[in-house]
């Protein structure tokens, strides 16, 4: 049974590795609702993202190459068997995103982004794969994308289903040095999948209408380019805008307004500075033809999970973008103009809970975090309940 996690001062001290949920009053204030933080499931080693069957299972992945289902309240023991073999080697690689077809009651397809093993040479890269899940299992696994794109971390990962039905994957530039002449960075060459955000049809297929399609040299994939480590993605369902979120280096972590073909700057363009000494990476903050970020964070806070909030239960969060923080150890909640671009308002919720790798809006309307620790300790998903 789900179970309120109380954070009254004389009740916890709960240690999530790199932050803690500090003593504070039961209810957490914000500006428009008031609400409890509730724990869903606890035992999970690196939650890494959360989605829901059409008859209430719950799906996470962790990271270390599992998937697991939470049902009825409760956290299965055994994982789904099939998911396919994993690349765990460093602090990023692993299992990403899990998410069913839109169509999932018809054709119980489920799919799986992940950083693919490449035997031959040592390393990995992002794939995904789809299989349809059936009673607990993945049979007919197949894999339908693996990126042009190798390194040491930086995967992206993260999946999402537009309004018309295409697959968009977001891949990140694989932590390729951002020095020397930075017009030549990886992230800002069409003929690789380095830093950019592709688009698919479901069976893995490429658009006949992506703005690359028949240009050489180009992967015809490409959707959008120029991204450092895009971790969060989601469509606004009022306006069917793409907005991601992504890593900066020591500062200006980004929410992005998606459109096609266009140039988000990384590494020539920026708010961030090289780790530990400071000194400056980009030629500028911003240059004709690449885009502005529509919102950023200095100091980072290692955007993570993304979602646009619709449900009924905070109604007046309704259209609100919700962002995670890993870093930050913090949900960010973004208001946007009347048409949709802009933000206009920043309110922080949950500081101090943890590294949040994933939110979501589950189909009860509440809104799901789930949290994870850098040494692999158990960790929970909580969701928010409101209390007013």
């Amino acid at each position: 049974m789900f179970r309120p996690l109380l954070l009254g001062a004389m009740a916890l001290s709960l240690s999530l590795g790199t932050g803690i949920l500090q003593a504070q009053d039961d209810v957490q204030k914000s500006a428009l609702h008031d609400f409890r933080v509730v724990t869903v499931a606890e035992g999970l080693e690196v939650p890494w993202s959360m989605a829901w069957l059409p008859g209430g299972d719950m799906l996470v992945t962790e990271r270390i190459g599992r998937l697991r289902i939470i049902r009825d309240g409760e956290l299965l023991d055994a994982e789904v068997p099939g998911v396919p073999e994993v690349f765990t080697t460093g602090g990023q690689a692993g299992l990403f995103d899990v998410l069913p077809h839109p169509e999932f009651s018809s054709n119980q397809y489920l799919y799986l982004s992940f950083a693919k093993p490449l035997e031959d040479l040592g390393t990995s890269t992002t794939a995904v794969v789809r299989g349809r899940l059936v009673n607990d299992r993945l049979e007919d696994v197949e894999e339908i994308f693996a990126a042009d794109a190798t390194g040491a971390g930086h995967y992206g990962g993260r999946i999402a289903f537009d309004q018309q039905g295409y697959l968009y994957v977001t891949l990140g530039d694989r932590m390729a040095p951002p020095s020397g002449d930075l017009r030549a960075h990886p992230a800002q060459d069409l003929s690789n999948h380095h830093g950019v955000i592709v688009r698919l049809n479901d069976d893995g297929s490429v658009p006949s209408d992506n703005p690359y399609v028949g240009q050489s040299g180009i992967k015809p994939e490409i959707w959008s380019y120029g991204h450092r480590s895009p971790q969060g993605l989601a469509f606004d369902p009022g306006t069917g805008n793409m907005w991601m979120t992504e890593h900066g280096p020591q500062g200006g972590d980004e929410l992005n307004l998606i459109t096609p073909a266009k140039n988000y700057g990384w590494p020539v363009v920026g708010r961030g500075v090289n780790y530990g000494p400071g000194t400056p990476i980009h030629e500028s903050i911003g240059l004709e033809g690449m885009e502005e970020p529509a919102h950023f964070w200095v100091p980072s806070i290692a955007a993570s999970g993304l979602v646009f909030y619709t449900g009924s239960r905070f109604p007046s969060w309704n259209g609100n973008i919700i962002a995670g923080g890993l870093a930050g150890e913090q949900l960010a909640r973004l208001t946007l103009s009347a048409d949709g671009t802009e933000v206009m308002l920043e309110e922080t919720l949950l500081p101090y809970i943890g590294r949040i790798r994933d939110v979501r809006q589950g189909p009860d309307g509440y809104i799901y975090v789930a949290i994870e620790d850098r040494t692999r300790a158990p960790t929970p998903i909580v969701r928010l309940e409101p209390v007013n």
